[in-house]
């Protein structure tokens, strides 16, 4: 019988064990424990993995059961008093569940998940389920407080029957024409003029910049007071106000006055990233300032100019109380059907408000809101997705051979306002 540590070592070793009597037999020996120890330990995993497994799909279900529950009352309308707590104790339930499923990845994962958690869940409570629940009850009759039944696509085509509706949706879209055009001149006009070499230039940024951070219904009421006392001296004591298509002129007005500083930060942030060296080199060449600016500078802020033109886009079609303030809707109109209307200068977002809030039809104004959410994701979409083959380089990022292109885009939406206002740019 060969010593246990010359069998140790010679198992550890796995060396040429044939010369020593005995070894080989030994050495099964010990490989036979090992494994007998080894499926032991593995049997062990097997029974923990299989009870954290359980108890994981049992946290899952049941978590999954309450809050589907607790969405069901929500819809249905009950009074039952135990919706929140079954909300919040399905939505522990899930994430015990999850985290309890028996692998590190899976572990890792989680963690990551969990510190998403709170945005995530506030983003679904407050977009998601409201979203799905608006495309729910369009398909239904429900008054705000409850509904008796399904009634298919009656909505929509009470909508699109609706000449105050249809007008509202022209006027927001020839609103959205004009705003885009002129928001952008003016403010492209504007940061030509903070970037020139003036005295003054923090004044006049902080200055054009101001109306931007005056809310909407406080800027209305403002520019109400200035039409209806101040500038109807000049009018013939008449006001702006009083017809629709001078109202609808003032809410243009107002627009610009408060959306063209921000843009026009947008834009100086654009025209500060041109290289000094082009410009210096085209005033070698002898070309003068209209040709700077339409050769050089416009083509190299592309990219800021399609980011302003959609954020202004966007920001048109969902104007609502600067058209609430200053007008309320109002204004007499001649429509389609040859009869008058009195919303001739209410546009889309407020029509949406008045039918649910004012006229008590919540389904139809649930209706109008999703094809008014169709119409701005599509614009999004048509932003994310269109082809811009002029990218040149910025910040060392050029377009690469497939056509996706990296670009300034982030720069200009971290733009930090106090370095704006104080000159540094």
């Amino acid at each position: 019988m060969l010593p246990p540590t010359f069998i140790c070592a010679a198992y550890l070793s796995k060396g040429p064990t044939d010369l020593y009597p005995g070894t080989q037999k030994s050495l099964r020996r010990i490989d036979f424990c090992f494994e007998i120890r080894n499926r032991k330990d593995e049997g062990k995993m097997n029974t923990n993995s299989a009870s954290k497994k359980a108890i994981s799909m049992v946290c899952l279900i049941a978590g999954i059961i309450l809050l589907a529950a607790a969405l069901i009352q929500d819809i249905s309308g009950s009074g039952a008093g135990w919706r929140g707590p079954a909300l919040i104790i399905g939505a522990i339930g899930i994430l015990l569940g999850m985290y309890l499923f028996p692998t590190l990845k899976h572990h890792r994962s989680i963690v990551n998940f969990i510190f998403v958690f709170p945005l995530l869940f506030t983003f679904v409570v407050t977009v998601i389920i409201p979203l799905c629940l608006g495309v729910f009850y369009s398909f239904t009759d429900w008054n705000g407080i409850k509904m008796t039944g399904f009634i298919g696509f009656a909505n929509y085509k009470a909508m699109f029957s609706e000449p105050s509706f249809l007008w509202s949706l022209i006027i927001t879209i020839l609103f959205v024409v004009l705003n885009m055009v002129l928001v952008n001149v003016v403010a492209f006009m504007l940061a030509l003029l903070c970037t020139s070499k003036i005295k003054g230039l923090s004044f006049f940024r902080a200055s054009y910049f101001l109306p931007n951070l005056i809310g909407g219904i406080v800027l209305g009421y403002v520019w109400q007071f200035v039409f209806n006392n101040v500038l109807i001296k000049m009018t013939n004591n008449i006001s702006l106000l009083s017809k629709t298509n001078t109202a609808m002129m003032a809410i243009i007005v107002v627009y610009i006055w408060q959306y063209a500083g921000y843009i026009m930060l947008i834009y100086v942030t654009g025209l500060t990233q041109v290289p000094k060296d082009v410009l210096e080199a085209s005033q070698i060449d002898g070309a003068n300032a209209v040709t700077t600016l339409f050769k050089i500078k416009i083509p190299m802020i592309a990219a800021t100019i399609t980011i302003c033109t959609f954020l202004t886009l966007t920001s048109a079609f969902k104007q609502f109380d600067v058209n609430m303030a200053l007008t309320n809707g109002t204004g007499s109109v001649a429509s389609f059907f040859g009869n008058y209307l009195t919303n001739g200068t209410q546009m889309l977002a407020l029509n949406i408000y008045n039918t649910a809030i004012s006229k008590n039809n919540y389904a139809l104004g649930q209706a109008k809101a999703i094809l008014f959410f169709i119409i701005l994701a599509a614009v999004s979409i048509i932003q994310v997705r269109i082809p811009i083959r002029r990218r040149l380089k910025c910040n060392g990022y050029e377009e690469n051979s497939k056509g996706s292109a990296y670009s300034c885009c982030d720069c200009y939406r971290s733009v930090h306002i106090i370095s704006f206002l104080s000159g540094t740019y």
